[in-house]
């Protein structure tokens, strides 16, 4: 190692929510590679999560890793409510209200690392913003945020009269509704979070995909204005690496289907739709005539290893529906290998909730997507991906997001980009894309360009 990156440590803290304690891993593991000793510092149960659902990466990535343990209470797990008007995972809110308990423990971590190493980094999700506070207390210590949604996120959250707006509507691009966005309860946990100057912020983008905002919000928002930003995304695998693990026996079946044939349909780890979507989307898919994989499976719980039903969810299903589908379609009950799925060469386009996590994920593997937002950023990202990158299409407009959308208009979309020739372009648009993205990230391309900027900052003398 060299003597610069030998007395440097960072530690990375995660929110307690699976796209982003994936994300914050994906970092750690490239922070690693290049010689840098990371502390991974999570309760548990979370980093247990986190490396059973690691994917791309061999097995031995994590090895150079060092995961601390960051004790919290205990907590309620309770299942997500199927009734609820709003999709936001408000389930989830009682790990996220013990999480600040994670703080002593990891105060402790930073002062002993403090006293043995020439500099101590802390890199913490945005959404974790009392680790800036304890690393401010330390005379050694440098604190940078990473965020987990794209920057352009922020932008429908202006007010539409300010210069935000003017951007979107110059671009020809909606800024969706933030109502029911998130819940109440988090938006109270956003807005307290504590106000603290950062040397910097690393995001999971590439400026290939959001340059032109990142320069607006460089000029416009104080979050931006006078920091170091990094563009280093995507940080998940571009390349899939065969791992140790046994391997999922939905990619035995994708082996046997025709190139570019199936669709695959997840809406991520935490949200739920209701019984009466789930037979809609099963007769659209149904008569559609297309191949697919669907996830269908509950939501996480807080404890995401709580023992759940896997038949739970597909009880809800049209009668007959499993013998319908023999030969063209499988359901998958339990955690998908997703990146492995969307890398498959069977694997036509991708119907999503357009969490950050998915969409970078898909648009990496050069796979277009069919936008079904639920909650946070997902509406911005569903327009962001159709409209601005033109890589997919919206299945439903979040204006309309209270009704369950009827299975003839998801037949509808879905046959508009398996069969007609507006979905030919998307899917030449979504290859060209990921052949560009992937090249960001290669040596020379502008995302590996500014993350060796960041290490050369971080462990400058």
């Amino acid at each position: 190692m060299e003597a610069s990156k030998a007395d440097v440590s960072i530690v990375v803290v995660p929110f307690p929510a699976q796209g982003h304690l994936n994300q914050l891993l994906h970092l750690s593991i490239v922070l690693s590679g290049h010689g840098l000793t990371v502390y991974y510092a999570a309760p548990a149960i979370l980093i247990h999560q986190a490396k059973s659902r690691l994917e791309g990466w061999h097995a031995s990535a994590i090895d150079l890793l060092r995961f601390h343990k960051l004790p919290i209470p205990s907590f309620a797990s309770p299942a997500p409510n199927l009734n609820s008007s709003l999709f936001f995972p408000s389930h989830l809110e009682p790990l996220f209200e013990v999480f600040e308990h994670v703080r002593p423990h990891l105060a402790d971590l930073l002062r002993s690392l403090s006293i043995s190493s020439r500099r101590v980094v802390v890199i913490s999700d945005y959404l974790v913003s009392f680790v800036a506070s304890e690393a401010a207390a330390l005379p050694n210590c440098e604190s940078y945020t990473f965020q987990c949604v794209p920057p352009s996120a922020a932008l429908p959250w202006e007010d539409q009269d300010s210069p935000a707006g003017a951007l979107l509507r110059s671009l020809g691009l909606n800024a969706p509704s933030t109502d029911d966005c998130i819940s109440e309860e988090f938006l109270g946990l956003i807005t307290r979070r504590e106000r603290q100057e950062y040397s910097g912020m690393l995001i999971n983008t590439c400026r290939l995909l959001e340059g032109e905002f990142l320069d607006f919000l460089m000029k416009q928002q104080n979050d931006f204005i006078g920091k170091k930003v990094f563009a280093i995304g995507p940080l998940n695998p571009t390349f899939i690496t065969e791992t140790t693990r046994p391997r999922h026996h939905c990619l035995d079946w994708l082996d046997k289907q025709p190139p570019g044939s199936v669709i695959y349909v997840s809406f991520g780890s935490n949200s739920s739709i209701s019984d009466n979507q789930i037979e809609q989307l099963a007769i659209g898919l149904l008569n559609s005539e297309q191949r697919f994989v669907w996830v269908l499976r509950e939501a996480d719980r807080g404890d995401a290893f709580t023992e759940l039903n896997e038949n739970s969810r597909q009880n809800k299903l049209p009668s007959g529906f499993m013998e319908r589908i023999h030969g063209k379609g499988i359901l998958i009950g339990d955690w998908a290998p997703q990146l492995e799925i969307l890398s498959h060469k069977a694997i036509a386009c991708f119907m999503s909730h357009c969490g950050w996590n998915s969409c970078i994920e898909s648009i990496s593997m050069g796979v277009p997507l069919l936008a079904w937002p639920m909650h946070s950023d997902q509406p911005w990202n569903s327009e962001f991906v159709s409209n601005y990158l033109k890589v997919g299409v919206i299945v439903r407009d979040w204006d309309r997001r209270k009704e369950v959308l009827v299975a003839e208009k998801i037949e509808k979309v879905i046959k508009d980009v398996m069969v007609c020739d507006k979905g030919e372009e998307i899917k030449q648009r979504a290859k060209e894309l990921g052949e560009a993205v992937r090249g960001a990230v290669a040596d020379g391309g502008s995302s590996n360009a500014e993350f060796i900027s960041f290490i050369n900052h971080i462990t400058r003398s």
